[in-house]
């Protein structure tokens, strides 16, 4: 595998408009499955740092589950109070159906 890019679950155990939140090459990761496809994003919350593990995938979107500040899971764009700075995003490959991600 290329430098960078670690191999972090299956497809199959993210449900459809859902997320999972793990720790990867000592980032804390929050990975979403979408109908446009799947994303990853830093897993706390710019607002509070809070783990964005509970929150609520709809829509491309994750809402906190702290505050309930909005984000785009595919560009991490801050999208309504209290939240104001974007989330970092990261680079996804599918092979074999598994998920790589690239830190």
């Amino acid at each position: 595998m290329n430098e960078g890019w670690h191999d972090v679950c299956a497809t199959g155990e993210i449900d459809d408009e859902d997320l999972i939140t793990l720790d990867v090459a000592g980032e804390h990761v929050a990975i979403y499955n979408t109908p446009e496809g799947f994303f990853a994003t830093q897993g706390m919350c710019t607002h509070e740092n809070e783990s964005l593990g509970d929150g609520l995938v709809m829509d491309g979107v994750i809402e906190c589950p702290l505050h309930q500040g909005r984000f785009c899971v595919q560009s991490g764009k801050a999208l309504s109070a209290p939240v104001t700075v974007d989330l970092k995003t990261y680079e996804i490959k599918i092979e074999n159906d598994r998920i790589f991600i690239c830190i």
